[in-house]
């Protein structure tokens, strides 16, 4: 009997792990919240990516690790510090690890490369929040001139 209630209370603790991680995604996307990818490592050719969400928040871009019981942001990307260097397609390795309507943004925030990867129908509103500004103020976070057609 003592073997059937450790296997019971074992699945009981699996589903509510489950219910929190479901509960935690629904907060962190349900104002202002995108699927977003960040790459954690490049040790490996065009593998260290984790799925996420990403919330904006002022002038931050938070993300959140899908597969966390973490209330906090992982990465916080600040308006004021981030620089759009490049934009490209999914290569090699990449294909298989994200969407192929994705976009790879290769960015600097504080002087520090991140890639992130997001739909290509997102980043157009990604790109609006980055580069917003007073009317007539031009934005030098972002580069197009270094950007291929996507």
């Amino acid at each position: 009997m003592e073997i059937v209630e450790g296997i019971g209370i074992g699945i009981a603790v699996l589903i509510a792990a489950v219910f929190v991680l479901f509960l935690r995604r629904a907060l962190v996307t349900r104002t202002g919240g995108i699927r977003l990818n960040v790459r954690v490592t490049t040790l490996l050719d065009g593998r260290g990516w984790s799925p996420g969400f990403g919330r904006f928040s002022g002038d931050e871009l938070r993300w959140y690790r899908m597969f966390s019981f973490a209330i906090r942001p992982k990465r916080v990307l600040s308006r004021e510090t981030l620089l759009v260097r490049r934009r490209r397609l999914p290569e090699g390795q990449e294909r298989f690890s994200m969407p192929a309507d994705w976009v790879i943004l290769s960015c600097t925030s504080q002087q520090t490369p991140i890639e992130i990867a997001m739909a290509k129908s997102t980043v157009t509103g990604f790109l609006s929040w980055l580069e917003a500004a007073p009317p007539g103020a031009v934005s030098p976070r972002l580069a197009p001139q270094d950007w291929p057609a996507a």
